[in-house]
């Protein structure tokens, strides 16, 4: 089974020893994006819903350079710094899931990188192309 790994401009760079997602096979796993800006490196102004916006995006934006889509999720897991930022967090992630939502697990966690009050990792599905003329 094949290994490749996924990287974009489009979402944060890593700021560590990770990537910023990784193909086995027919699955996409995307690392955790907070809501860092990925031109300027900074989190993004606001609060929970400007950081879930920004984290989904960044998410999309590692699926979309995978050849995978939102659409392709079949599992994601938010971890927030205040469980008391869920009704928010999900009004924002409802706009991005809007029709046959994938499984997903909420956790509140202490602390995150840099700060932000939300992460977000999704695993998902790309169907290997048909090889056959």
């Amino acid at each position: 089974m094949s290994r490749r790994t996924i990287f974009t401009e489009q979402a944060p760079r890593a700021i560590g020893p990770y990537s910023q997602g990784v193909q086995v096979g027919n699955l996409v796993f995307t690392a955790g994006q907070t809501g860092v800006d990925p031109a300027t490196g900074q989190l993004v102004a606001g609060g929970i819903v400007e950081q879930t916006r920004q984290a989904l995006r960044n998410v999309q934006a590692i699926l979309e350079a995978a050849g995978c889509s939102l659409a392709d999720v079949a599992k994601t897991t938010v971890f927030l710094t205040d469980m008391n930022d869920f009704q928010a967090m999900n009004g924002v992630y409802a706009e991005f899931f809007p029709v046959a939502p994938p499984a997903r697990s909420t956790v509140q966690v202490g602390a995150l990188p840099l700060g932000a009050r939300i992460e977000i990792e999704a695993v998902a599905f790309k169907p290997i192309e048909d090889k056959q003329g």
